[in-house]
């Protein structure tokens, strides 16, 4: 099993999310090859602003692995990462992120930011591009879909 594999389950989750009316991210993580969590964002139907879907899919494997450490997981996650769901990702010590799509207005793993260039004492390894095209797809035809939305 390789990354675009586990990509695709986090996208089933973005789709999730999209049929909801949420933002489609999706996230999936990964622990022995295998799927441990998965998550869609939910903050709209939650009313809850710290339901991104990488918080959820992190408090969702602590609660499965019995623990808050993370090491030796994978996050896959269908959009780069904001600054809180980054330091969610540092402090549970997730070993390695699998982005999708950069986020050019909130990423923290370098469009933004780079969490990883700060004195920070846990830095994963981050790769970009898995499914990229995908990735960005489904938010592109979510939010022109909004859009539409609006106007009628």
């Amino acid at each position: 099993m390789h990354d675009d594999f586990f990509m695709k389950k986090a996208l089933r989750q973005a789709y999730l999310a999209y049929n909801a009316g949420e933002v489609p991210v999706g996230a999936v993580i990964v622990k022995d090859g295998k799927v441990i969590s998965r998550a869609a964002n939910s903050r709209e139907k939650s009313k809850n602003a710290l339901l991104h879907a990488e918080l959820h899919a992190i408090q969702k494997a602590c609660k499965k692995l019995g623990g808050w450490r993370l090491t030796g997981c994978t996050l896959y996650v269908t959009l780069e990462p904001c600054i809180m769901c980054a330091g969610a990702v540092m402090n549970s010590r997730i070993d390695r992120v699998v982005i999708g799509a950069r986020d050019k207005k909130a990423g923290a793993y370098g469009s933004i930011i780079d969490i990883n260039k700060l004195p920070v004492n846990h830095k994963p390894q981050v790769e970009f591009g898995v499914l990229e095209y995908e990735c960005s797809d489904i938010l592109k035809n979510f939010f022109k879909d909004l859009r539409l939305k609006k106007r009628n």
